[in-house]
Parts: structure tokens; sequence; C-alpha cells
């Protein structure tokens, strides 16, 4: 059975703790398995990436593995040839491929098509990989992942949505805080129907009581209009006020690049209850978790 990574929701919670508590051991005692020995995997880039490219690079690097890094215009993908033929070529060369897309479809396409893992490095719709790094980070800070209260402040991105479908799997307590313009009917019908879950227009009421505050640009993959997405979420900006209705060890998030002075405002993310560089620290550790869970053998 190959096992491919496009969406947490493929992932039983046992699993994901298993993979968060190999992270966290592998990060402290910085001892790695040459699991990735002789085999190579390759990164295809639709969209540029300075932690996603770097963090799986250095990952696959330290299981012994060997990366090869191009973007779609290296290829012939880049000139008409079909992603399933590309899928079928690659699987031929390589042990697995990490894939950052701008169309959720490709990612869809490789894994249809592939004979190797798919890893979803990003897409328009989800961004599971970052999940991984930032439940990692709420572990190391509040422990066992039974409690913590969650608020997210901003656009219902790509971002959000893995978020959403981390703490339904693990059954963790979270509000949305957005406009009601970003809180389409299908969401709205998801919250409804699941108690875990409360969408609250006032971003102060969104952040009361929460233990982890965070946030997101707020000019996403396929926003038409950002002049007016940048109107709509001025409100929302994640700032001293805000997080002083949360817990007062509440810690904030934000996967990155942030626009400073925008969706957050430099006291926040240079303060005290900011996590957002251990956050980015941890990419690399989910991912050597993930690529091993990926490339090693399921038992029988």
């Amino acid at each position: 059975m190959i096992r491919h990574f496009l969406d947490l929701d493929a992932l039983d919670a046992e699993t994901l703790r298993g993979l968060l508590d190999q992270a966290l051991s592998m990060k402290r005692s910085r001892t790695f398995p040459a699991a990735l020995r002789g085999k190579t995997v390759a990164m295809i880039f639709e969209k540029p990436s300075t932690r996603t490219r770097f963090s799986f690079e250095r990952a696959i690097h330290d299981l012994g593995g060997h990366a090869i890094v191009v973007n779609k215009n290296d290829m012939q993908l880049g000139r008409g040839e079909t992603v399933a033929d590309t899928a079928r070529v690659l699987s031929r060369y390589v042990d697995a491929i990490v894939a950052r897309t701008l169309d959720h479809h490709t990612l869809v396409e490789l894994k249809n098509h592939a004979t190797v893992p798919i890893i979803n490095a990003l897409s328009d719709r989800s961004h599971p990989c970052q999940i991984l790094a930032d439940v990692l980070t709420v572990q190391e800070t509040f422990g066992p992942l039974t409690h913590p209260r969650i608020t997210w402040i901003g656009d219902t991105n790509n971002v959000f949505f893995s978020w959403l479908q981390a703490c339904l799997i693990l059954k963790l307590p979270l509000t949305l805080g957005c406009p009601p313009a970003l809180f389409p009917d299908a969401l709205k019908k998801q919250f409804d129907q699941n108690p875990l879950l409360t969408w609250a227009e006032d971003p102060l009421k969104a952040a009361h009581g929460a233990h982890i505050v965070m946030t997101d640009t707020w000019v996403s993959m396929g926003c038409l209009d950002p002049e007016a997405q940048t109107r709509l979420l001025t409100p929302y900006q994640v700032n001293e006020t805000v997080m002083k209705q949360a817990d007062p060890q509440a810690i904030f998030l934000h996967c990155l690049p942030a626009v400073r002075g925008q969706e957050v405002t430099d006291a926040v993310m240079d303060g005290p209850q900011s996590r957002v560089f251990d956050q980015a620290e941890n990419r690399l550790h989910a991912q050597r978790a993930l690529l091993l869970w990926c490339l090693q053998t399921p038992k029988a």
C-alpha cells in the first residue's frame, strides 16, 4: 500500500499522534534513522518557497536521502506534458514526490497515476505539512492535546482548512473569527452540526479565553480581489487588544510569511506570546516524521 499525504483527513487520530510523537522524539534526540539511504525524493514547486523547500531538503538529507528540486518550468510539465504522464515517468526515477501546486487537482492526478508516495507541500485547498508543525508546537507548549482552545482569526483559506481537519481528527475545540462574507454556507453548515466548532463575527469575542490564537495573510491563493479582501479583513488584525482577550498563557501562531502591520502587529509577532519561529522550525521536525511514515513499508 502506498502512503500518500494529500490531506490530514487521510489520517486517524492514532496515526497523527504517532507522527507528532516521533517528530518530537527526533527533535529532542537529534538522532535520525538513515531510512532514506539510497532513496531520492523529487520536489516540484509551482510556487516560490522558503520554509517548505529548506525544511524538506534538510529533512531528506538528515534521513540519508537525496532531493531533486525543480520548478514547473524546468520540466515538460510546463510545456504541455500531462500530469498523469509526469507521474508515471517520475515514479520510475524517484521514491517519492513532494509537490507544491497552484491547483489541488494536480496533486490528485499525481496520486492517481504515481506508484510512489505523493506529499502535498501546499495547494490552493490545503497545507497539511504546515499543520503538522503547528500542532507539534501546540503539543510542545501545552502537553497532551486534550484541552487547548484554538482560535483562528481571518480568512478561511487553505491553512485554515487543514487546521479544521486537524481539530476534527483530534477533537479539539476550534473558534473561527471572520466576517460573514468569508463564512460560506457549506462551512456554516459544518459548524452548525459540530459542537466543537464555533463562529464569531467579532474577533474579540472569538479570541476570548483562547489558548492558541492564529492568523494568516489576508490575501491567499486564488483571491480575485485583494483590495476588497484587505478592506474586509482590516477589523480582524491580531494585535495586543485581541491577545488580551485570550488566556494569559495563550500563544500566537502564524505559518509565515507575515505581512507585518496588516494581519498582525509587530508587538504580537515579536512579543512574549509569539511562537512563530518555533513553529517555523517545527516544519523540519514534522517533515522528518512524515517522510519516514510515507516511505517506510507498512506492517502487514
